[in-house]
């Protein structure tokens, strides 16, 4: 029930109309109830008994509550429509994978959801005003309280969007888009450690018994418990083939089946049919379980800086020290598969994992293929080689960091001005973290314009 619950929070949390929805169908009842309210109160009446309640008749109640809806849902679609142009625009320049952000922002959900509920609020009220002559000689009706309410929800709905506009500004430059990414990884990387055991397994060396895939999409989710379940029930140990956020093609192996013992793996309908239950795929990658997914976004965002149509070298190098974070945050403790065992202990379900040589794959081929001729980014590379080289010590990375590095100073030396003794000092950077010596930025910092001595 927990993962079933989760499920629903993200599906609704990840999608733009849940809040907004939400708004429409408690304005509904509230429009439906107020009147009622007004009735029963006795605030329907010629006069307010209250002063600070609306006190026109029932032109002027129908004129306010006109106004307040067809302003509200005309600023509501121009709006969103500039919105859209101006995250189109965005995505050109940064990643249209970042419109995935915008979407998940709780401010656009809420604003969203106040606009539209004013305008179905007052349209909902709208509907109970009459004259003497539409009552049939019963006396006016003017819902003063309900009224009174959607001004006060015209005049939100004003805020919010300030509010909002402020919020857009700021949601559309790089910096914010970079820490709203950031923090996804964050989120993904405590929640695997909250949900997924730490010990390690191993897949068998021998060829087991594929498991085709019966539809197509990316990996976002997997029931390890039903997984559990199917393969104490059958016997047998499950490894699945893709990783989070790899994508399954219909029809290729989606898992593997070996029996636990020495039989035969049942050929069961209800076996494959779990398992292919048991993965959840879907059309776009998410960041819910997927690290790797918020580190590609990062890097995206320093390859289209890279570009020679846009080149940005300096928000390359704000994107690289967030890759530096969330790789030190993911590469510790690392392991390629981890195993799940059944209450009597016996492994039963494994999975593959990003591994950290594929982390930091992902997190620095391409700046590195594109700061060539870019020596602040190499810089920094080599900045976020002693960074990640300080968090990872001692974790068996050692000869990766220094290939990596190789590639840098071969770039920098070949294609920059940056010199051999500071390139020989971003190697002693990297060599001494590796050891546990930390060596301060001043003594990686190209040379002076004052001295005339390179830096190291």
């Amino acid at each position: 029930m927990t993962r079933a619950l989760r499920r629903v929070w993200q599906l609704a949390s990840g999608s733009l109309w849940p809040i907004p929805l939400a708004g429409v169908t408690a304005a509904v009842a509230l429009g439906i109830l107020m009147p009622l309210a007004d009735a029963l109160l006795g605030t329907a009446g010629t006069a307010s008994p209250v002063s600070v309640l609306f006190g026109g008749g029932p032109a002027a109640a129908r004129d306010l509550l006109a106004a307040i809806s067809g302003s509200l849902i005309s600023v509501t679609g121009v709006t969103f429509s500039l919105t859209v142009v101006a995250l189109q625009l965005g995505s050109s320049q940064y990643s249209p994978r970042l419109l995935q952000t915008f979407v998940t922002d709780r401010v656009v959900q809420v604003t969203l959801a106040q606009l539209v509920g004013t305008f179905v609020y007052a349209l909902t009220v709208l509907r109970t005003v009459r004259t003497a002559d539409e009552s049939g000689g019963g006396g006016t009706f003017v819902p003063r309280l309900s009224i009174t309410l959607a001004f006060l929800f015209a005049l939100g709905s004003v805020a919010a969007l300030v509010v909002f506009l402020g919020h857009l500004a700021r949601s559309l430059r790089v910096e914010t888009m970079l820490r709203n990414v950031h923090d996804e990884a964050t989120q993904a990387v405590r929640q695997i450690d909250d949900d997924q055991p730490r010990h390690s397994g191993e897949i068998p060396r021998e060829p087991g018994t594929p498991v085709e895939a019966i539809r197509s999409g990316f990996v976002v989710d997997v029931d390890v418990e039903r997984l559990l379940r199917a393969a104490r029930d059958a016997g047998v140990v499950i490894a699945l083939s893709p990783r989070m956020g790899d994508a399954v093609v219909v029809g290729t192996p989606l898992a593997e089946v070996w029996p636990a013992g020495d039989g035969p793996v049942p050929d069961t309908t209800s076996l494959h049919h779990a398992i292919n239950r048991s993965v959840r795929l879907s059309y776009e990658r998410t960041p819910d379980q997927d690290a790797a997914y918020s580190l590609r976004k990062i890097v995206d965002i320093a390859g289209r800086a890279l570009s020679p149509g846009i080149n940005d070298p300096t928000t390359a190098v704000h994107a690289l020290s967030h890759v530096s974070a969330i790789l030190g945050d993911l590469l510790p403790r690392r392991t390629a598969v981890r195993a799940w065992r059944d209450d009597a202990g016996a492994v039963r379900v494994l999975l593959p994992r990003w591994t950290a040589e594929e982390l930091i794959t992902v997190g620095l081929e391409e700046p590195l293929q594109y700061a060539s001729g870019q020596p602040a980014v190499l810089r920094r590379i080599a900045g976020l080689l002693q960074e990640v080289a300080w968090r990872v010590r001692g974790e068996g990375l050692d000869e990766v960091l220094r290939g990596l590095l190789d590639r840098a100073v071969e770039q920098a030396l070949e294609t920059t001005s940056i010199g051999p003794r500071e390139t020989d000092a971003w190697r002693s950077a990297v060599e001494d973290a590796l050891t546990g010596t930390w060596a301060p930025a001043r003594r990686l910092s190209p040379r002076s314009p004052t001295s005339g001595e390179p830096a190291g």
